[in-house]
């Protein structure tokens, strides 16, 4: 998607204050090793003088004194890593810190964007910068079952809320397991408050942290896109039809709080049906039954769903209102 020139200074200036802010966790780390160890920084300065030696002789043609160099080196980082490990710390203590590893932090990767600089354009054309404040509190790490009865039994399915909630999660382990062998799409429906939305954050997590690029949004929010780009032509509404179609990773959240009309019941199918064509994965999340799905979006969205998503019912309480009971 086209940014516009503040969108990519503003994109570019994260990345200059990511390296700017791990160089000085990397400055202090040494600088706190050194005092622990004076012994280090002499090993360093060993290392950057045998470096500068090796390089003439490697120019010279020396490649009896160029072996010997590099001996010297290796028992420099030998003994550094030694005095690393006394001191509680990890051979790679010293290394550069880089957020993306991939880029380096720079955001390209042999003049393409790299992976980590399409999700900060997602992030910022449509304001999903939050997005990773609320996964750090919903993810995999933060689940519980405390709130799942084992008493409660869903009559269809012969299956306790508890065995139920296991059941989804292990579908969403497979999910992200299996995200790179073939596309996979997912549909959580069930009651207010039984853990759909958690669990589609929980997938968003790991996924992002993966490198995968994810968009989030509720159905409203959804609709409200497509409809400028097709009744207003808006032209960033317009461009943005393409991530929603390409993106690894769409969560449609809420379906069927929105305002339903013919319009979003079109645009749902173009979207389920664009993104299944383009082996695109997709999550989405309702309060509706299958039958309600039907009568507000069409037997032939449901029959497109059905055939290409694994269908998940999560039931229970309302966990929200059992959080706020123990307040």
């Amino acid at each position: 998607m086209a940014l516009t020139n503040a969108q990519y200074d503003e994109i570019m200036r994260g990345y200059d204050k990511r390296q700017l802010q791990n160089k000085y966790i990397r400055d202090k780390r040494i600088e706190n090793a050194y005092r622990l160890a004076p012994r280090l920084k002499e090993i360093d300065d060993g290392i950057a003088s045998a470096s500068v030696q090796q390089a003439y002789r490697l120019m010279d043609g020396d490649k009896s004194a160029l072996s010997a160099l590099r001996a010297t080196i290796e028992d420099y980082k030998e003994e550094r890593a030694a005095l690393l490990g006394t001191l509680g710390f990890p051979q790679d203590y010293f290394d550069p810190i880089y957020t993306c590893p991939d880029c380096h932090d720079t955001g390209y990767i042999d003049g393409q964007k790299c992976h980590c600089f399409k999700q900060a354009i997602i992030n910022t054309v449509y304001s999903q910068s939050n997005i990773r404040e609320i996964l750090e509190r919903e993810n995999f790490s933060t689940l519980t079952y405390d709130f799942y009865s084992d008493s409660q039994i869903n009559p269809a399915t012969g299956l306790s809320a508890l065995q139920t909630a296991r059941q989804a999660v292990a579908e969403c382990h497979n999910f992200i397991d299996n995200f790179n062998d073939k596309p996979k799409n997912l549909l959580f429906y069930g009651d207010t408050g039984v853990g759909k939305t958690f669990l589609s954050n929980c997938i968003a997590r790991d996924l992002l942290d993966a490198g995968y690029s994810v968009i989030y949004f509720t159905a409203f929010q959804l609709f409200d896109i497509l409809s400028k780009g097709v009744f207003e032509k808006d032209a960033d509404a317009i461009a943005a039809h393409q991530n929603i179609f390409d993106c690894d990773l769409l969560i449609i959240d809420d379906l069927g709080t929105e305002l339903a009309n013919s319009f979003t019941t079109s645009q749902l199918f173009l979207c389920v049906n664009e993104r299944i064509l383009r082996q695109k994965s997709t999550i989405i999340s309702t309060n509706l039954s299958l039958g309600q799905i039907v009568d507000v979006y069409s037997e032939r969205t449901l029959s497109r769903i059905s055939s290409n998503y694994t269908i998940i019912k999560l039931f229970g309480d309302d966990i929200r209102i059992k959080k706020r009971s123990l307040k």
